[in-house]
């Protein structure tokens, strides 16, 4: 596409190229409507070389280094057969000053698909879990541009992965990593397995759930320097096509289940609420539930499992063993399973305030696992989604 000596365009250029070529995402068929352009392998060879390896923020390296190339798909697919053979969709290089030197056999990658899954893995996204009433839920549906007020969240970065971790509840320790694709996996990088406990403790709360992307690859500035060293942009952008104002933020899945819908299937074992909730139950471990984003679109995975009362456990004398500096270790000891049995004894006081008398109420801890999304479903909301983000 270019000389050796030519500039190569800015992101903002290029992308305005690739939303012009990009009418198929999110369509089941690639024959019907499709341009020459749109489906021309040498186009999106040419567009993942200049956005991804010889871009000006490329070359300064202010993406992960990694680059990702989907396999071009057989007669029967990349799927399950492929994956039965132990063959990932997928492949990933480190990142190198030319193209060429990354691949060595270019007719066994689909351009266009890799343009689109590096065009995701080199965006910045993050997680917000929170509680909040119903009744502030049902005014938000209302009113979307109102802001909504949680009882409480935690906000934390994730990173798009094209595989996917699988836990064991129990232990917590990672089990195997499978490939995702064509979903992709949101994981946390700052801890173990799942995000801070939320625990349900009153009849009108909510378990919320909502996926943002606010920077990297997919936000490229309008007009941007060669020495820039930030890739962000301003709260609102102009889309100079269209003159509407474009937002910094998106909200790529939203999603919640209320405290009836995870207490009935933590005591049935089974939810008759079709695709919206999946539980099995056993007692005294901790289940999975499934929550579908709207229209069906995309999944969160939360582990779910009762507060165990801890407010008459006897914790045992100290522990004679202390430090240099003259702290017992089983002072630290005691005082953090005390902390939790004051939280414990505040989560049953809570529930216990709220309820009826013919009901008991069960505070019921919810961890999310996590979010995954059809790829097809992310690149288009990246490119073309114009709705304000979720205030929360």
């Amino acid at each position: 596409m270019l000389g050796d000596g030519e500039d190569t365009p800015s992101r903002y250029e290029l992308l305005s190229m690739v939303k012009k070529h990009s009418t198929l995402l999110g369509k089941s068929t690639e024959v019907d409507d499709a341009t020459d352009v749109e489906m021309d392998g040498h186009f999106w060879y040419d567009m993942l070389d200049l956005y991804f390896i010889r871009g000006r923020e490329s070359r300064g390296r202010q993406d992960d280094d990694l680059v990702f190339f989907v396999k071009k798909m057989g007669t029967e697919g990349y799927g399950f057969n492929d994956n039965m053979q132990g063959v990932s969709p997928y492949f990933v290089r480190r990142w190198a000053p030319k193209l060429e030197s990354l691949i060595s056999d270019n007719s066994e990658v689909d351009w266009r698909r890799s343009f689109y899954l590096n065009l995701i893995a080199h965006t910045s996204f993050s997680v917000t879990v929170a509680i909040c009433s119903h009744q502030a839920l049902r005014n938000h549906q209302a009113g979307p541009n109102t802001r909504l007020s949680p009882i409480y969240k935690v906000v934390k970065t994730v990173y798009a992965s094209a595989s996917r971790v699988n836990f064991h509840l129990d232990s917590k320790k990672e089990v195997e990593t499978t490939p995702a694709y064509p979903d992709i996996c949101f994981a946390v990088d700052d801890f173990d397995s799942t995000f801070d406990a939320v625990v349900l403790t009153e009849k009108d709360h909510c378990y919320c759930v909502l996926l943002n992307a606010h920077g990297g690859a997919a936000f490229p500035c309008e007009r941007e320097s060669p020495d820039s060293s930030s890739n962000s942009v301003s709260p609102v952008e102009v889309d100079t096509s269209s003159g509407k104002t474009k937002n910094s933020k998106l909200t790529l899945f939203s999603g919640f289940v209320s405290y009836q819908m995870v207490r009935e299937a933590y005591d049935a074992g089974k939810s008759r609420f079709g695709s919206l909730l999946s539980l099995g139950h056993s007692p005294g471990k901790t289940d999975k539930l499934y929550m579908k984003g709207p229209g069906g679109r995309g999944e969160v995975e939360v582990a779910v499992s009762g507060v165990a009362d801890q407010s008459q456990q006897d914790f045992g004398p100290f522990s004679p063993v202390t430090s240099k500096r003259g702290f017992g270790i089983g002072s630290i000891v005691r005082k953090a399973a005390s902390v939790a049995s004051v939280a414990a004894k505040h989560a049953y006081a809570a529930a216990a305030a709220s309820t009826s008398s013919d009901e008991e109420m069960v505070p019921l801890k919810c961890c999310l696992m996590a979010v995954s999304l059809p790829w097809e479903h992310i690149a288009y909301d990246l490119l073309f989604k114009g709705s304000p983000p979720v205030n929360l």
